[in-house]
Parts: C-alpha cells; structure tokens; sequence
C-alpha cells in the first residue's frame, strides 16, 4: 500500500498520508508522494476542493521522520536553509506548492506533532477532532519551525500565542487549539471526515472562479499595509466580475428561483 493515498470522488481529492505504524511520519519517498498528490490536485480541472488526512485515529502526522531527513540537515552546513528554500515541506505545499487557488481542508485525527502542524498550517480550513493534540516538542530537540509553521502561526493565531507554543515546547489539546484559532472546529472522531465533507461541498456550492479568488486575496493581503491590503481586495474582487456564472445566479435571485435565499437557512454554529 503507497504511503500516500490519492482518491477522487466527485469534485473532493482525498489525500491521505498512510503510515499508521509510524504516526504518519513524512520521510523521503512520502514527501515525494505529497509533491505527486499536490501537483495532481492542482493541475486536474475536475477537482475543485481536498481533503487532507492521517491514516488510523492515533495520529494525523508525527512530522518529519527524523531516520531521513534530521542527518543530512546536521551534516549540511550553513547554507541549508538556502538549499531547500524552493523545497519546502510535506510534498512542498508548506513553501513552492503555497500558491495553490483550490481550497484545502485538513482532517485532524490524533496527534499533530512538529512538522505535522506545519502542514496543517498550510491548509486553508482545519478540523480536530475530539481526541486531538498538538504537540510542539520541536524545540525541545533543539529546532524551531522553519518550514512556514512560525509564519502562518503567526499569522492565524497572533504573536502571543506563536511565542507562548513555539517557545514552551507544550502540548495543547483541540480544546485550546480551538480558543487559539489554531483550528476551526473540534467534533467528535466519528463525525470527523463528515464534517469536512460537509464544509467541501458547501464550497462547491460556490462558483469556483470566486472561491479561488478569494483565497488567493486572503493569502495575498495578510501582513502587508491597510492601503496594500484594500488595493490587491479591490483588483482580485472585481477581476472575477467577468465571470458569466454571475449574470446567471443574480438572474435567479432576481425571480426568486436560488437555492440559497436566507430565509432557507439557519446559521452554521
């Protein structure tokens, strides 16, 4: 069985990192396969949202397998942060693969352990579930994130709570994760993978020119200036005006023909 598994139902990617026996741990040849995974989900124009998850309830990803990837570092010199600038991490979708439009939704099962919470970082939406734990253990190896965990950190969760997690080395359950907007939602085990199905499909829901527009907007505008900030909203938000779906779904809440008028739905908690 690979180490990493690609499905496709419908417009979803389930991607799935399969190696229970060692907490889903990314080594070489994984790392490979995530990089296959992404680019295939990027480049096929029939799937338009996925869903990341850990194979088994123990464990989402324990991060980097240190029997293949801690050696090279130690023995790389000063020049490796250099080196692996356009590599990334977990299939470079921590860094090169960053820029990828269609949504990514991540299925946190167990424990999301140092590298592991730097791909869920990476991932646009993400689900814990009950019995999730996030741990930052990293640094008491002696290594800090280096592959975009203290940036997104940062900038989902704020500086505090970075310099809190990053610099104590202790683990949070999904609990705190959730007050902290590490995560967007803790549900029981078992409603796990229906929950985020659930929230994909409220994505396809969506024309996908817009969907896409506005995450690459979100991406773009975090951390820059007001005034950079209101500009780039401004030139991805009208340039998806274009877009035909749109003539077509004002004409159905003109007559009243949409599915989705606000007096058929209830808030989501």
């Amino acid at each position: 069985m690979s180490k990493v598994i690609y499905e496709k139902r419908d417009a979803i990617a389930y991607i799935t990192l399969n190696r229970p026996d060692v907490h889903n741990a990314i080594d070489t040849e994984t790392d490979e396969l995530l990089f296959e995974a992404w680019s295939e989900f990027r480049n096929d124009p029939d799937v338009r949202v996925a869903i990341l998850t850990g194979a088994g309830e123990k464990t989402f990803c324990a991060g980097a397998d240190l029997k293949s990837h801690v050696d090279p570092w130690l023995n790389a010199g000063p020049e490796l942060g250099r080196s692996l600038l356009n590599k990334g991490f977990a299939g470079r979708i921590t860094r090169g693969l960053h820029h990828t439009s269609k949504p990514i939704i991540a299925a946190l099962n167990g424990w999301v352990i140092g590298g592991g919470i730097e791909l869920a970082l990476a991932c646009d939406i993400r689900l814990a579930s009950e019995n999730a734990n996030f741990g930052f253990f990293h640094i008491r190896r002696g290594m800090h994130f280096a592959d975009g965990g203290i940036v997104r950190l940062v900038n989902t969760c704020g500086v505090g709570v970075a310099m809190e997690l990053e610099l104590m080395g202790e683990p949070i359950d999904a609990q705190r994760a959730k007050e902290v907007h590490l995560v967007n939602r803790v549900v029981p085990q078992a409603q796990l993978m229906s929950t985020a199905e659930h929230i994909a499909s409220k994505i396809l829901r969506n024309p996908q020119a817009a969907v896409e527009s506005a995450k690459d907007t979100i991406l773009e505008v975090v951390g820059r200036p007001l005034d950079d900030q209101l500009r780039l909203e401004a030139l991805y938000g009208y340039s998806t005006m274009g877009n035909p779906e749109i003539v077509e779904r004002k004409q159905d809440f003109v007559e009243r023909r949409d599915p989705d008028r606000v007096s058929t739905h209830t808030p989501s908690e």
